[in-house]
């Protein structure tokens, strides 16, 4: 199979190099590969690190930061022909031998999405694997806390330590690696990109579902995820919230849209009192409510751009 892999950047010099000096052994196995730098208006040193480092690589500058899920399509637009892209943010290093067991996964039948088992700073796996957004893990969440309520299954968040050892059922993951088939995106069509950071990745994979194509998770392909800064930054957190929303609007309608506004504020209200994150998006959802449950774009503050 012909495989894309698309290295998204934005002011990322300092974490290039040790994600492409890891390359070669993820890429093990993988005879026919392009390497595709997509770089979103960056005014530190990312494309002469890229150019250095990757002399062979296919660069793509974007005039802004328009956000991942335009990135993402742009890196599949370079090659029509392959069969497969690869997505990797930059905080990822993907371990020897990732790609090909995301390859092999992806030409099972029936399956679109392929994704690893994301491994943090301190060895230990993540918690990336998501169920499908429903009102009623909204409201568990909200009630009895998003780490609560994955542990009893009640949440989104799959917890389940055993299911990070064996090919669990997800119906979305965290995107910082992803590989996804050239038939799943001509199916479902590309990246929304009014989703400009967040949510991107769980539209992508339910509208694939809506298609026929699932997500395999493979716990055999492994890749390091040194990033999530949603928890240290506000505004990442208000904008991650707020696309929860806005995207079960779009695929369930406003008075769905508004329940489930409902739930999310609530829970984000309860916890607002001992966390500026969660009074950061408490404000903001308030503040956007009739935009998010209408299903338009969440707003992003200057500072993320």
């Amino acid at each position: 199979m012909r495989l894309t892999v698309g290295v998204l950047t934005y002011r990322s010099a300092a974490n290039l190099p040790p994600l492409l000096a890891a390359l070669p052994a993820g890429l093990a196995g993988v005879d026919d590969w392009r390497l595709v730098v997509v770089d979103s208006g960056s005014f530190d040193d990312t494309l002469t690190v890229a150019k250095d480092l990757a002399p062979d690589a296919t660069l793509v500058q974007l005039d802004s930061n328009r956000g991942f899920a335009a990135a993402a399509n742009a890196v599949a637009a370079v090659d029509p022909d392959a069969d497969a892209v690869l997505l990797l943010s930059p905080t990822t290093r993907l371990r020897p031998g990732c790609a090909a067991r995301l390859l092999t996964a992806l030409a099972e039948p029936g399956v679109g999405i392929a994704v690893p088992r994301l491994i943090g700073r301190d060895g230990a796996y993540k918690t990336s694997l998501r169920r499908r957004p429903t009102l009623g893990r909204a409201v568990a969440e909200a009630v009895l806390g998003g780490n609560r309520a994955s542990r009893l299954g009640r949440g989104e968040l799959i917890a389940d330590p055993a299911g990070y050892d064996r090919q669990t059922r997800a119906d979305w993951a965290t995107g910082a690696v992803t590989m996804f088939s050239r038939a799943a995106l001509a199916a479902a069509g590309p990246w929304d990109e009014s989703f400009f950071l967040y949510s991107e990745e769980t539209e992508f994979a339910l509208r694939a579902a809506d298609h026929g194509f699932r997500l395999a998770f493979v716990p055999e392909a492994e890749a390091v995820h040194n990033g999530g800064d949603a928890r240290n930054v506000p505004a990442l957190w208000g904008i991650m919230v707020a696309n929860r929303v806005r995207l079960h609007a779009m695929r369930h309608g406003r008075a769905a849209g508004t329940a489930y506004w409902a739930a999310i504020t609530l829970g984000e209200a309860i916890r607002s009192i001992r966390d500026g994150n969660h009074r950061y998006a408490t404000r903001k959802l308030l503040r956007e409510r009739t935009s998010l449950v209408s299903g338009r774009p969440a707003g992003v503050p200057d500072q993320l751009r």
